[in-house]
C-alpha cells in the first residue's frame, strides 16, 4: 500500500497523519475485501482550498470536510469483478498498485467539528478519512 501525503494545511496535529491514513486504509481495504493493494493520494489543505474545489467540482459555494475523487467505477460498491471496475481499473506504473483515488482534506474544518461534536482531533480526522475511503470504493450517502 502506498500513501501519498501532500500537506498544505495550517494544522499541525498531535498525531502522525500518514500513519493513521495507513492504518485506516488497511482497515477499509480488508473491510471491502478489495484483492488489490491501493495507492492512495491525500491532500490537507486550508478552507480557502477546499472551498475553491469544492465550488468547482461540486457547485458548492462554501468550504466543506473532504472531497473524494474516486479513480474507478463500480457497478455496486466495491465490486471488484463488475465490468465497470474492469474498465476503469488504472494500475500504478511506480508501484504496481490499484491508483483507488483522490482525498482532500480541510485540516482546519476536522478541528471546527472535532471541538463542534465533542471529538478528539484523531477520531474527527479518522471518521473523515475513513468516510472518503469508502467513497473511493464506490459507496455513497445512500448505501
Amino acid at each position: 500500500m502506498t500513501i501519498y501525503l501532500e500537506d498544505m494545511g495550517k494544522v499541525t496535529f498531535p498525531f502522525e497523519p500518514e500513519e493513521q491514513i495507513k492504518k485506516l486504509a488497511a482497515f477499509v481495504t480488508d473491510f471491502v475485501k478489495c484483492p488489490y493493494e491501493p495507492e492512495i493520494s491525500v491532500t490537507l489543505v486550508t478552507k480557502e482550498e477546499i472551498h475553491e474545489l469544492n465550488r468547482t467540482h461540486r457547485n458548492v459555494d462554501r468550504p466543506t470536510d473532504v472531497l473524494s475523487f474516486p479513480m474507478m467505477e463500480y457497478d455496486a460498491p466495491a465490486d471488484f469483478s463488475g465490468e465497470k471496475f474492469c474498465k476503469t481499473l488504472t494500475v500504478s506504473p511506480e508501484s504496481e498498485e490499484m491508483m483507488l483515488g483522490d482525498i482532500v482534506l480541510c485540516s482546519e474544518v476536522v478541528c471546527e467539528q472535532a471541538e463542534e461534536y465533542g471529538h478528539s482531533l484523531l477520531r474527527e480526522f479518522s471518521f473523515l478519512v475513513v468516510h472518503s475511503l469508502l467513497h473511493l470504493f464506490g459507496y455513497d450517502h445512500m448505501e
